[in-house]
């Protein structure tokens, strides 16, 4: 038992989990515009998730306890640094236009971690920005919208129309109430001078919020899709399940239930598409 827990461990703080739920809403675009996304692409995907995430949760760390770290933040590191090299493998297969857009990615999520950004534009003693007043949530959307939606139609050479601005604008708006259940829960540790949503609003403000975002983001659906596909009923379901997280989420909620199910629910949405009934 004391196994499976470390085990869940590793696959939860190595951003395993998260880069699954990258590439679940990934290779989602693809069926959505009813092509194939690649093997190679994704596996660029899955490792360039480990690796920006990685270098954005354990950046400070590294850095302070560089002689005294725990075996288990080491353990990350070495793997970190694998699936470094791996992301490198595979974008030698990608286009020049896609890993010219991989750059601009690359470098938003340098600076969300480096401290670059002049003091006066922050409101905390780190200047980047992560630290940027109200601005975190909103810059972890955008690059999940970038790398699921733009990136891939990018590497099949897909024109970028007003469908695609639609169905980019869902999937913001998705990921950002994604984020709500880790606001909440972040609430006791995050500095006031971030001016996150639930400090801003309130734990209670912040669901009405989610709700209400959730709401415009199934209605997005009926743009892009017949009324009574499968797809769209998935999209309902789905809308539902995140809805139930959000309002069960608490500031003291379990070890799991946002690092685990909530960032599972992509995974669960890419399922219920490819298993059909």
């Amino acid at each position: 038992m004391k196994l499976l827990k470390s085990l869940l461990d590793f696959y939860i703080n190595s951003s395993l989990h998260v880069a699954l739920s990258v590439i679940s809403l990934t290779y989602m675009t693809g069926l959505n515009y009813n092509f194939h996304v690649g093997f190679n692409f994704l596996m660029f995907v899955f490792f360039a998730t480990i690796t920006g995430y990685n270098f954005v949760k354990f950046y400070g760390l590294a850095k302070f306890h560089h002689r005294s770290l725990a075996n288990w933040l080491k353990s990350i590191q070495g793997f970190s640094f694998l699936c470094f090299i791996l992301m490198f493998f595979y974008a030698t297969k990608l286009r020049n236009l896609t890993l010219y857009f991989t750059v601009v990615l690359a470098l938003i999520t340098f600076l969300y971690a480096i401290p670059v950004v002049p003091k006066r534009f922050i409101y905390d003693i780190r200047p980047n920005l992560r630290s940027v007043a109200g601005l975190k949530i909103y810059i972890i959307a955008l690059v999940w919208t970038a790398v699921t939606v733009i990136l891939p139609l990018i590497q099949l050479n897909i024109n970028l129309d007003a469908d695609v601005f639609v169905y980019g604008c869902q999937r913001f708006l998705f990921v950002v109430v994604l984020m709500l259940p880790f606001e909440i829960r972040d609430l006791r540790y995050d500095s006031l001078k971030l001016s996150t949503l639930p400090q801003r609003i309130g734990v209670r403000g912040t669901k009405i919020l989610g709700a209400t975002l959730l709401a415009v983001f199934f209605l997005l659906e009926f743009l892009n899709r017949a009324l009574f596909s499968y797809e769209t009923l998935v999209v309902f379901i789905i809308s539902v399940m995140t809805l139930a997280f959000l309002i069960f989420a608490k500031v003291n909620q379990g070890k799991y239930y946002s690092a685990f199910w909530v960032e599972a629910l992509p995974i669960f949405w890419l399922g219920m598409l490819l298993f059909r009934p």
